[in-house]
Parts: C-alpha cells; sequence; structure tokens
C-alpha cells in the first residue's frame, strides 16, 4: 500500500498523494518558504531525498512502493519474530495447559485486548497524528496551546475554535487526520 502524504509550503498546501506524486512535485516546486512533507498515518514529517533529476527522484520513490507491495506471505515475511515474554512461573503454568501452547494461547489473548480496546486505539493514533502536525507546522500559531489542551481533552468544540484563527489548509488537514482511519 503506498505511503500517502500531505506536502506544505508554509502553513500552505502545496499537493497531496502517494508518496512518488508528492515528491515529483516537492521536487519540482521552487518555493520561498521550506515545504514539510506529512505522512498520512502518523502526522510525522517525511525527510525526502530530492537530490538528482526529477525521474531519478520518481525512480527512488517507485522504488520504495513496489519494494512495500511485492512483499509476499511465509513465516519470515508475515513478520513472526521471536522476542523474549517475561512471565511468572504462574502464567507459564497456565499457558501450558491451553489447548495449542503457549503461542496460540497468547495470540488470542492479544487479539481479544486489541478487540476490546480497538476504538479507543483508533482515537489515540489520530489524536497522535494530529498533534504531531499540529506541533510541527503550528506550534507558534495562535491558540497552540489551547488547541492542544483542547484535542488531548477530547473537546472539539473548543479545537474547532482555536482552528478557526488559524491558516484553512492547515485547520482542514487536523481535521482530515482526526477523522482518518
Amino acid at each position: 500500500m503506498p505511503v500517502a502524504c500531505h506536502a506544505f509550503v508554509g502553513r500552505r498546501l502545496l499537493c497531496a498523494g502517494p508518496l512518488v506524486e508528492v515528491a515529483v512535485a516537492v521536487h519540482a516546486a521552487i518555493p520561498n518558504e521550506p515545504i514539510l512533507v506529512f505522512e498520512d498515518a502518523t502526522g510525522r514529517v517525511i525527510d525526502l531525498d530530492l537530490g538528482g533529476t526529477e525521474e531519478e527522484v520518481s525512480a527512488r520513490y517507485f522504488d520504495d512502493l513496489e519494494t512495500a507491495e511485492s512483499r509476499g506471505r511465509g513465516r519470515p515475511k508475515l513478520g513472526v519474530v521471536g522476542r523474549e515474554v517475561t512471565l511468572l512461573p504462574r502464567h507459564w503454568d497456565w499457558l501450558a495447559t491451553q489447548p495449542g501452547g503457549a503461542s496460540v494461547a497468547l495470540r488470542k489473548l492479544v487479539d481479544a485486548a486489541r478487540k476490546q480496546s480497538e476504538q479507543a486505539d483508533r482515537e489515540r493514533a489520530a489524536r497522535d497524528r494530529a498533534y504531531k502536525f499540529m506541533h510541527a507546522i503550528g506550534g507558534d500559531l495562535p491558540d497552540f496551546e489551547a488547541a492542544s489542551r483542547a484535542l488531548f481533552a477530547g473537546d472539539f468544540e473548543g479545537l474547532e475554535a482555536c482552528l478557526a484563527h488559524w491558516p484553512e489548509d492547515v485547520a482542514d488537514y487536523v481535521n482530515a487526520l482526526l477523522i482518518e482511519t
């Protein structure tokens, strides 16, 4: 799946879309202000290697897209990684009695916990990505601190009131990051 992102020149949206398209657009832009590219899934700033020609930039990020899409299935390719888990003896004793063994039981427990907290996890991820973006692009905007407090308090009316004083492209992207899944 391609990395979706938004690029801003100052506080104005330059472009949005798959990383390869955004990288080419950023390479072609000649702004008087810095360009920041944000990954939609996390709200974090992406550093682009824009050296070379437009074709080289396109190939660099198209190759990244192909690599991400060409991953196949299989135990190592699925990300099955042995890691250490520290449990008390009573936990190991209980796991040993479970059908399928410890690994199956732990996967079931993790899946149940994930399902139970799915909505809260999505809300936390949305809040975190919105804050990362807000902090990177708008840390010096009016009412930034009030907007941050409103965001973390879940006071979306208060957040909207603060965003009303921000550049439209910035406010729109904050809102998009909050509703994106």
